[in-house]
């Protein structure tokens, strides 16, 4: 058991450690953001700007997610069921909101595909959980 509470502090400790990196990465995207409006007097599109942002999130995610030690895969992957729950919540809107403009069909056809693929994360996250945990339990 005391591995086990080792291993829920090494993850909460690496949780901490993300959630300050990601409010200073959000500092500096801010601070960029302001930087490139005074420099460029409004230039910048920004759609290239913020897709800029999202490609170097995409290869800092890899980084973290890829240094992970095996031990933490499953604190992890609650982490990434949560996060496919809050999708799945913004995919319901959007597929069935009578709100959503009658010609809306892309929108409706995106969130339903968004739907379809947070379920399928969340359902095999729980079942690569559960097996992960089923590794820990004592025979017999």
């Amino acid at each position: 058991m005391d591995n086990f509470d080792a291993t829920i502090d090494k993850a909460r400790a690496a949780a901490a450690a993300a959630r300050a990196a990601a409010a200073q990465a959000d500092a500096y995207a801010d601070h960029l953001a302001a930087a490139a409006q005074v420099a460029t007097h409004g230039a910048i599109d920004p759609f290239v700007f913020r897709f800029a942002i999202f490609v170097l999130a995409v290869f800092v995610g890899y980084y973290v997610v890829w240094s992970v030690t095996p031990a933490l895969h499953t604190p992890l992957m609650s982490v990434t069921n949560a996060i496919s729950s809050v999708i799945v919540v913004g995919a319901l809107l959007s597929v069935g909101v009578a709100g959503v403009n009658a010609g809306s069909y892309f929108a409706k056809l995106v969130g339903f595909l968004a739907l379809c693929l947070a379920s399928v994360n969340i359902f095999g996250g729980f079942m690569v959980t559960e097996r992960m945990l089923a590794m820990y339990k004592k025979k017999g």
